[in-house]
């Protein structure tokens, strides 16, 4: 039994993430994230018996998964404000 539920969460997840295609960067790696808690939860809930790991697994790594979005999305605004303060003080 335990062995059919991993598989079946597994493909779950990854016709999930075959349907990335049309979804922003926030939601692909609030998605993945999701997915990789809701794996490494199932791994756990296997050894200990209790599936609530798989729920709290997916809900830190969609959390996770946003965080680190929001984090690369202030690089990419901090790094297009340096190339465009560069451009400014060339033209000097």
């Amino acid at each position: 039994m335990k062995r059919a539920l991993i598989l079946s969460c597994s493909l779950a997840g990854a016709i999930a993430l075959g349907g990335c295609a049309n979804m922003s960067e926030t939601e692909q790696r609030t998605l993945s994230g999701a997915a990789i808690g809701t794996g490494a939860g199932v791994v756990v809930g296997a050894v200990t018996g209790d599936w609530a790991w798989a729920a709290a697994g997916a809900a830190v790594g969609a959390a996770s998964g946003y965080i680190y979005d929001k984090e690369k999305q202030k690089e990419k605004r901090a790094y297009e404000q340096g190339v465009q303060e560069g451009k400014k003080q060339s033209t000097k």
